[in-house]
């Protein structure tokens, strides 16, 4: 299999499984976002962990925090996944599914900015038109909330910005994640040993909760390990297009299973990038290709 064909299945299982994320959050609902995010990011180092020491990797991983500007890249692509995680808990647990979908529907607008711009990335003509509808029924979205949807931007611009940073640094997917992971870990492990000396912290104090707070190391690892690999393969402007269907699946949970409202306005938007989705579809089932490293 080309080394395309590769990063395509691994962005569409990445996110698929992103997408479906919604479903798993509300079960941890009894703790904090933040005290998820801790333990989120606490269980994925671990999970890294023992990963590489049973491939064999472990050292050649450490070797890379000997490269101070790597290093910086990391620690901020770390800060920018921490607050995006934060943020998407919270909406998922506090009835803002709908918008927090608005946020992956916006987020391929600006990795694809990020790859015309800065990477010099091209697109083929009915890739611009698909990202042109889409543009549109973003914005159509966006009006119908009558303010700032500030969950959905922040959501946008932490994630496009990370993949950014990802994509120019082009390390091995579980190498880089590790390393993040592990920047973020002492703060992390702070927080939690001072709820748990207040007797607020959740971790042990029931088998269920106890069980999907360490879960939540490898519901995180193994999706963002398949949109790293992905974005070593992919150029940006793929990867932004593909991100649609994150957010389809998220706006569906939160329509039909968490029932939210779900105005006129909204439909019309939602259908619009449905339109852009099938005009996606086509470029890419028309190439044989499908994905290039230098023609998207």
């Amino acid at each position: 299999m080309s080394k395309n064909k590769v990063g395509l299945l691994l962005g569409l299982s990445a996110y698929i499984l992103w997408g479906i994320f919604p479903l798993y959050w509300p079960l941890l609902k009894a703790a904090s976002a933040f005290e998820i995010v801790s333990h989120r990011a606490l269980w994925t180092l671990v999970f890294c962990i023992v990963i590489l020491a049973i491939t064999k990797s472990l050292k050649n991983t450490l070797e890379t925090l000997k490269q101070p500007k790597v290093v910086l890249r990391l620690f901020f692509a770390s800060a920018l996944v921490s607050v995006n995680w934060l943020v998407f808990i919270w909406a998922t647990n506090n009835g803002h599914v709908v918008e927090a979908s608005l946020g992956y529907y916006i987020n391929p607008l600006a990795m694809v900015a990020f790859g015309v711009v800065i990477l010099k990335e091209k697109m083929r003509k009915l890739q611009w038109i698909a990202l042109g509808t889409a543009t549109f029924g973003v914005l159509v979205l966006t009006i119908d909330y009558g303010r700032l949807p500030w969950i959905a931007l922040t959501l946008a611009t932490s994630w496009g910005s990370y993949g950014l940073i990802k994509k120019r640094l082009g390390l091995k997917a579980l190498d880089g994640l590790a390393i993040e992971t592990l920047l973020a870990s002492l703060p992390y492990l702070i927080y939690l040993i001072y709820i748990d000396h207040k007797g607020i912290g959740h971790f042990g104090h029931g088998a269920g909760i106890t069980f999907l707070l360490i879960s939540a190391g490898a519901v995180t690892a193994i999706p963002l390990l398949l949109f790293n690999g992905a974005m070593t393969r992919l150029p940006l402007t793929v990867i932004g297009l593909m991100q649609y269907i994150t957010p389809t699946i998220t706006f569906c949970i939160g329509v039909w299973v968490r029932h939210e409202d779900m105005p006129t306005t909204r439909w019309i938007g939602f259908l619009i990038i449905w339109l852009a989705l099938i005009a996606l579809a086509f470029d890419l089932i028309k190439s044989s290709r499908a994905v290039n490293n230098s023609i998207a």
